[in-house]
């Protein structure tokens, strides 16, 4: 049922965020009450399954609004719904309402008002709504309105206020691309998604947001199949013209694995926030063999929804709004490696083919 895009950062990255903003973690309210005692798992799944946050009806107020007014601290029912998922998931952390700065709300309402007006037009009736709430358990979360795959047609958003408060866009991105390594005194990973001018917390939160918008997009839809449930009994990914392109289904795990798994080995190990498994020496190696797929960054690699969210994300940040993408790895200091947007790149254009079919955008 959930679906954290952003997991949980590591320990070490918490306790540097949370020790930059103390301000913004004292002044979080305290937990809201709930019907299940705390280690009642089955309690909280059940309640979790009844919250009115999970109905479309709910939103009704939310969806009459503006897109861009679609912001704000999240209600107390949803507050409650997701320490019920919490506890129903064994997750220990306990979200709260958080009291915002007004400087942070200003941020985060610009980079939604200033996404694109097609993005906007797109978003109208799928858009319940960005939230943000104190120790969700990771930066940001997605989930369905209403019941059952192709009549959830609305989905709402959560974001972790403290883990946003104090990113740049470059040091946010930066940091994320190289979760999936260990340390290395020799090899460096730099990300690049702003200009100088622009490498500011605003865009930060607006690329994050646009990763977590293409997960609204993609309900009801036929890009790729639910994120929440495994496979089961499906044969193949024909019905999904998008997610068909880079993934098959794996039926002996139950589970999907990429068409160029022979070729990427290294695939299976790429791991964001969790703990890094690829040992940071193969920076060059793995992203040479990115470049022999159609996948538009390492995190599109990890499963079928994240790589059309990626895609989504990347596309309209660096086409649609021509911004910088760039990856840059440094061996003893000197680049070895750039690494562009794959937009303009025979790998992609498949893929870029139907993102901007899904658009309703005429090809470039």
């Amino acid at each position: 049922m959930r679906r954290f895009s952003q997991s949980p950062p590591t320990l070490s990255v918490l306790l540097a965020l949370l020790a930059a903003c103390p301000a913004m973690v004292a002044r979080a309210q305290a937990p809201v009450a709930l019907p299940c005692a705390e280690r009642d798992t089955k309690c909280a799944r059940e309640a979790a399954l009844q919250s009115p946050v999970r109905k479309k009806s709910f939103w009704s107020d939310a969806l009459a609004k503006p897109v861009e007014q679609r912001i704000g601290i999240a209600p107390a029912e949803l507050v409650a719904f997701l320490n019920l998922d919490n506890m129903a998931d064994g997750i220990g952390n306990r979200p709260r309402p958080p009291v915002i700065a007004d400087d942070l709300m200003a941020d985060a309402k610009a980079a939604l008002a200033n996404l694109p007006p097609v993005i906007k037009a797109l978003l109208d009736q799928k858009l319940a709504g960005i939230y943000f709430v104190a120790d969700l358990g990771g930066t940001g979360y997605t989930d369905y309105a209403k019941g059952g795959w192709f009549s959830r047609d609305a989905g709402f958003i959560v974001l972790d206020i403290d883990l946003l408060a104090r990113q740049s866009a470059n040091g946010w991105a930066t940091w994320k691309e190289n979760t999936p390594f260990t340390a290395d005194p020799v090899f460096r990973l730099e990300a690049r998604i702003e200009s100088d001018d622009g490498d500011n917390r605003r865009n930060a939160i607006q690329y994050i947001l646009l990763h977590e918008l293409g997960h609204i997009l993609s309900i009801g839809e036929d890009v790729h199949p639910r994120w929440d449930l495994p496979p089961n009994n499906d044969s193949s990914l024909a019905s999904y013209p998008f997610a068909s392109l880079s993934w098959q289904i794996d039926k002996a795990g139950n589970g999907y694995t990429s068409r160029f798994d022979a070729a990427f080995p290294e695939r299976k190990d790429i791991v964001y926030y969790f703990g890094a498994k690829l040992d940071g020496r193969a920076m060059v190696d793995v992203y040479d063999r990115l470049l022999k797929t159609d996948f538009p960054s390492l995190y599109a690699t990890t499963r079928p929804g994240d790589d059309f969210a990626e895609s989504f994300a990347s596309y309209v940040h660096a086409v649609i709004m021509n911004r910088p993408w760039e990856i840059r790895i440094y061996q003893d200091g000197k680049i070895a490696r750039v690494i562009g947007s794959c937009w303009k790149e025979k790998r992609c254009k498949e893929k870029r083919r139907l993102l901007e079919e899904f658009l309703g955008l005429k090809p470039n």
